[in-house]
């Protein structure tokens, strides 16, 4: 008896230890970010201003505001994602829901883990080669959007297709036997149990999107436009694009690093408020499914 509660009392002793680790280190993930942008908020708050957030960039992007590079940014965000969006639900669908076991299936999933492994500087050149010159769209929004929705289509295939996965196949085989077709079976079972989860890939997309420099550094970006696009064949200022410019160019770097930190400030509260209102979509049909 003495020797069980001994083992016992070990086997609590280890799970206790893992627990307390596990407990660790996720508080130090927690800590990291709140360092990183309580950082971030100190250093760009003094820059932030309503001028800063609605004016145009001036001398050099060294003064005015960032208003271009933000409404690019936007244009950018909803162009890759009506691009990756709609063709990365649909090749989910299929794969999980008609492709059948074997070679292809495998294959297709195969390269689709070694895409979203692709650096994002290779889908810049890509996007330049076929986008710009290729097809003649030039250093535009349509052919930055196009470049980053390939740069996040794999993220949302993967998403989307663990999000269908997760779907009980009882529900399928309920709706099957009230007499529904497969396609029925899909567009009114299966895609509104699953879309809470297909939108948290929607999430992760235009988190990934919104930070990107290397492809839109070959196919949209500009160094220095104080005018809005007036068509999706312009050029657009960005945040990240911008950021890295005024951190590393030009010959006033260290009066243009309030200005840096201050985009950078901007660019964090715009992913924050996309993700929350993503999130809002989320709980929403969420609780939907869970009414219905």
């Amino acid at each position: 008896m003495a020797e069980g509660e001994k083992i016992s009392s070990n086997k609590m002793l280890k799970q206790a230890i893992a627990f307390n680790l596990f407990r660790i280190l996720s508080f130090s993930v927690v800590a990291i970010l709140i360092i990183i942008l309580s950082f971030i908020t100190i250093k760009g708050f003094r820059a932030i201003s309503w001028e800063f957030l609605t004016a145009m960039p001036e001398d050099g992007m060294t003064k005015g505001g960032i208003y271009p590079a933000i409404i690019g940014t936007f244009y950018l965000i909803a162009g890759s994602m009506l691009f990756a969006f709609p063709i990365g639900v649909l090749s989910a669908i299929y794969i999980n829901e008609y492709a059948k076991d074997g070679f292809f299936k495998r294959f297709v999933k195969l390269m689709t883990n070694n895409l979203a492994g692709i650096p994002s500087i290779v889908f810049g050149l890509f996007g330049m080669s076929l986008f710009v010159n290729t097809l003649g769209f030039g250093d535009s929004i349509l052919a930055g959007s196009l470049t980053l929705g390939l740069l996040t289509l794999p993220v949302v295939i993967r998403t989307t297709e663990e999000a269908l996965k997760a779907v009980d196949h009882s529900f399928r085989l309920g709706s099957y036997a009230l007499g529904a077709t497969k396609l029925q079976t899909i567009r009114r079972v299966v895609l509104p149990m699953s879309l809470p989860n297909i939108i948290t890939g929607l999430i992760l997309s235009i988190g990934r999107v919104s930070g990107e420099t290397a492809p839109i550094l070959f196919t949209v970006a500009a160094y220095f436009l104080p005018k809005l696009p007036t068509s999706i064949f312009d050029q657009v200022m960005a945040l990240p694009y911008h950021l890295y410019v005024i951190s590393t160019s030009g010959t006033n770097i260290e009066e243009s690093r309030p200005i840096a930190y201050g985009t950078a400030l901007v660019l964090i509260a715009i992913v924050l408020i996309v993700n929350l209102l993503a999130n809002g979509l989320r709980r929403y049909f969420g609780n939907k499914v869970k009414m219905n």
